[in-house]
């Protein structure tokens, strides 16, 4: 990787990690330009505008999901295991910054509001849901799951699962969101087997 790229990829990890603490909106040429030490110039060189910088954002962000959270998920065997596996990562993912996940905290964000930032963070939760879809089907294939199982629903419950989860973990700060996660992560298989 050049320079240039590395510089690149430093400004937008710090983007990443202040979206998460702060909102995406919050992030700017000029707010990066003062955590990196850098000139205003410098950060709009590699990004053009505030609204390519917020897209790129998400672009990394999605990367880096990927990597972390749906990569690992697919080399664990197949239905109910890769299920859980998933949530784990999902979960961990959230949890290494420091105001959780971006993709949470954007939606609300950018769900009011039309333009380029909405529709990437759009096709971007469309495709997570449908990763969910699939996790679903592995489980059919699997056996792990009723043959008459509405994938769809179950993607649903599933990321609904996950958004409560983000919500008390995050917002409420119980401190029994784990332990009430896995509990409802566990009924929810249960009404699919």
């Amino acid at each position: 990787m050049n320079k240039g790229n590395t510089t690149k990829n430093n400004i937008l990890a710090s983007g990443l990690e202040m979206a998460s603490q702060y909102g995406l909106e919050h992030v700017t040429i000029g707010t990066l330009a003062k955590i990196m030490n850098m000139s205003k110039s410098g950060i709009f060189g590699h990004f053009q505008s505030k609204e390519n910088l917020q897209v790129m954002i998400i672009n990394f962000a999605v990367e880096n999901f990927t990597k972390e959270v749906i990569l690992p998920s697919l080399k664990v065997e197949q239905g109910i295991p890769r299920i859980k596996t998933m949530v784990d990562n999902w979960v961990k993912w959230g949890n290494s910054l420091t105001g959780g996940c971006i993709f949470v905290s954007a939606s609300n964000e950018f769900s009011d509001r039309p333009g380029l930032v909405r529709d990437v963070l759009l096709d971007h939760q469309k495709s997570w849901l449908n990763s969910l879809v699939k996790l679903a089907e592995s489980a059919v294939k699997a056996g792990n799951f009723r043959s008459d199982t509405d994938v769809n629903q179950f993607a649903f419950e599933l990321y609904s699962l996950l958004l409560g989860f983000h919500y008390y973990h995050r917002m409420l700060k119980d401190s029994n969101t784990p332990q009430k996660q896995e509990k409802a992560l566990d009924r929810l298989i249960e009404n699919y087997k």
